[in-house]
């Protein structure tokens, strides 16, 4: 049994059609050069994904991953998906403050859970990400530990998943705490990674990138993005989108106020547009956007044109090749996908 995507339809007419995956909330998205893609969501305290072999074009119904107990699914946070070499590796988050990783294994069954976090209960937020690249995969967290303080934290992982290193603190902030509500991004490329996270600083809660070549052993110091700051006394639970170019070089996105911008790394902003809850992702060279306005999900293509995919929150970009992205979303408690020609 598989959810059909866009059946008897040309390419030119794929991307109008979307598709729900099944009934949940916070989708998460991840896809490899081979063509196969994972959509994985919370639903109650089960974590579920459904898969596509076949580029986007079909998808399985989705299957039981795992049931966790007081899962977070709601409001940024929710499970994580990263494609690797082997399969792929999914992270959740419980209300204690836990995080836990799960494999698919060759046979096709999910392992036993194993905890990413090496202090008990330190991920009270459960704002995570996750990238990985090959076997290479890296976790980033708000994390309690030590003063009850959320910094920035993370574990890396070189067997797809299987086990986590020593969890690092990434970054510190000297103004008592990172930005309580926005959830942190990772991306990873060979031995680089990088984080982008909201700070909050003298009272600014402005996008700062800190980045890793030796696979996450080691990181530099983290860097303003943006000319501009967001001066708010409040949580904007908004923490933008963040890939890493063929040159390893981050490109990123952002809200500040009710405007969207992007960025590359050590580049000027550029305004994309008004709305918020945006994402990016680099095809052939040039970005893909996608964010919300006005309870409308929209899709910006390299040549500037705007695809309009209806109502919706949190979307997220997968490339499927040259030509088409895949996008996931969450409407009324459903996961939808859609692939948008570019």
């Amino acid at each position: 049994m598989a959810i059909l995507l866009a059946s008897g339809c040309s390419e030119s007419q794929q991307q109008y059609t979307s598709h729900v995956i099944g009934q949940g909330k916070m989708p998460n998205l991840a896809g490899n050069d081979a063509g196969m893609f994972y959509v994985v969501y919370g639903s109650g305290d089960s974590i579920l994904c459904s898969s596509s072999t076949d580029a986007g074009r079909t998808f399985s119904v989705p299957s039981l991953v795992a049931v966790l107990p007081d899962l977070m699914a709601h409001s940024m946070r929710g499970p994580q998906v990263a494609a690797t070499a082997g399969g792929v590796i999914i992270t959740a988050c419980n209300k204690e403050g836990d995080i836990f990783s799960f494999t698919k294994n060759r046979s096709g069954n999910w392992s036993p859970r194993i905890k990413v976090n090496d202090v008990d209960t330190v991920a009270k937020e459960g704002l995570m990400a996750l990238g990985a690249d090959g076997d290479h995969a890296f976790a980033v967290w708000l994390d309690l530990r030590d003063n009850k303080r959320n910094k920035i934290a993370g574990a890396q992982s070189d067997d797809g998943g299987k086990t986590w290193s020593v969890n690092r603190i990434i970054y510190n902030s000297p103004d008592t705490t990172v930005c309580e509500c926005c959830k942190p991004s990772v991306a990873v490329h060979g031995s680089n990674v990088s984080v982008m996270f909201r700070n909050r600083l003298k009272g600014s809660r402005d996008l700062y990138l800190i980045s890793s070549a030796d696979g996450g052993k080691t990181f530099g110091d983290a860097k303003k993005l943006g000319t501009n700051t967001w001066k708010l006394n409040a949580c904007p639970m908004d923490g933008g989108g963040l890939a890493l170019a063929n040159d390893n070089t981050a490109e990123t996105v952002w809200r500040r106020n009710d405007s969207i911008f992007s960025c590359r790394a050590g580049n000027e902003e550029k305004l994309i547009a008004k709305g918020r809850n945006c994402t990016i992702e680099p095809v052939n060279g040039k970005n893909v956007y996608a964010w919300t306005n006005n309870g409308e999900v929209i899709i910006k293509k390299p040549g500037g044109d705007t695809v309009h995919l209806g109502k919706g929150q949190l979307p997220l970009l997968k490339h499927i090749n040259n030509d088409y992205v895949l996008c996931t979303w969450e409407k009324d408690k459903q996961v939808l996908v859609q692939t948008v020609h570019l």
